[in-house]
């Protein structure tokens, strides 16, 4: 059975969803970023014990099969951009990326996610793809021509650009910042 979860960004919540499901005696196959495959099927008491476990981690259970699937494009395109390894990430088109992994026409799921989001998809990845890039000034491991190439952008002024729009800053201004602090993965492209 599968059960979908919103929130689910990064490893942590992957331990609080195992967590969760143990405490309920409740066994696994997988735990993926915002799904779970377990081998039980639910009764309506273990879902509402487990959507309260969840809710005490900040995770909810979801059923609205609109929203389940704007959790897949967001978890998808977090995957993509903080959790990809640099091939993965050079060599491909988000629109053509998010289209196969999650088996809708490329149109259908940004229509969806504006209209739900309020945001298109686009501006979704930019904001993760710039809070990749302070990540990455932050660890001080690359240059800012590094980082331009690493996270696909076309040029190190089109990175600059996107940058200082979305953050008000030059990259080279946010290096020279000690204290500037970056925001939770999942408070990225929020409006909620």
């Amino acid at each position: 059975m599968k059960i979908h979860i919103k929130y689910m960004v990064s490893n942590r919540c992957k331990l609080a969803v195992k967590e969760a499901l143990r405490g309920l005696g409740l066994h696994f196959i997988v735990v993926d970023l915002g799904e779970v495959e377990i081998m039980e099927n639910i009764s309506i008491e273990q879902r509402e014990e487990l959507k309260s476990a969840l809710h005490s981690s900040g995770l909810e259970l979801m059923d609205d099969k609109r929203a389940v699937l704007i959790e897949k494009i967001k978890n998808a395109i977090i995957e993509m951009v903080h959790h990809a390894n640099e091939n993965e990430i050079v060599k491909t088109n988000f629109s053509d990326y998010l289209s196969k992994k999650l088996n809708h026409d490329y149109t259908y799921l940004a229509n969806l996610f504006s209209e739900v989001q309020g945001t298109s998809i686009e501006q979704f990845i930019i904001s993760h793809k710039i809070e990749r890039v302070k990540e990455l000034i932050i660890y001080d491991e690359l240059s800012i021509t590094e980082i331009a190439w690493k996270m696909n952008y076309s040029s190190v002024a089109h990175l600059s650009n996107q940058f200082k729009k979305m953050t008000g800053l030059s990259p080279l201004h946010f290096k020279q910042l000690k204290n500037k602090r970056r925001s939770p993965i999942e408070e990225i492209g929020n409006n909620d």
